[in-house]
């Protein structure tokens, strides 16, 4: 495929190369081609890669994809796992994912930053409740009021 997009500048259909049309096939290949674009300097497959590796996204493969997207420098990728991830009703699913442990133990600084994102997604969320609110989770209050 590589060679191919090298001297016909396109790429190939990944259900016909792989004679199926499975979204981790296609995610799988549009990583290893996304890191061959980046060792040779190739912006428009580069583009391409990130491209199918957005509209690709899924619970199984959003961390290792992020951890990827740093890795190259995909930083709208990386932006878009974020919020992905973040989505509430993703956290969860994402956390017990083997791509999420390989996160915890391989790459601290995402998961940190992952978190941070998390938490000022959350501040925000409470900010737009509005002031002089309180609010209360189990009975405490998480305003700081007493």
């Amino acid at each position: 495929m590589f060679l191919h997009f090298n001297y016909w500048d396109e790429l190939l259909d990944m259900q016909d190369v792989m004679g199926t049309d499975l979204k981790w096939a296609a995610t799988l290949v549009a990583r290893h081609l996304l890191a061959a674009a980046d060792r040779y300097a190739l912006q428009r497959l580069r583009t391409i890669c990130e491209s199918q590796l957005c509209e690709g996204i899924s619970i199984n493969t959003v961390a290792t994809n992020y951890a990827l997207a740093e890795q190259h420098h995909c930083f709208q990728l990386k932006s878009a796992y974020l919020k992905f991830i973040s989505l509430p009703e993703n956290l969860k699913a994402v956390m017990e994912t083997d791509g999420f442990d390989y996160l915890k133990e391989g790459c601290p600084c995402l998961l940190s930053e992952l978190l941070e994102y998390v938490v000022r997604l959350s501040e925000h969320s409470l900010a737009s409740l509005g002031h002089g609110k309180e609010l209360y989770v189990d009975g405490c209050d998480v305003m700081g009021d007493e």
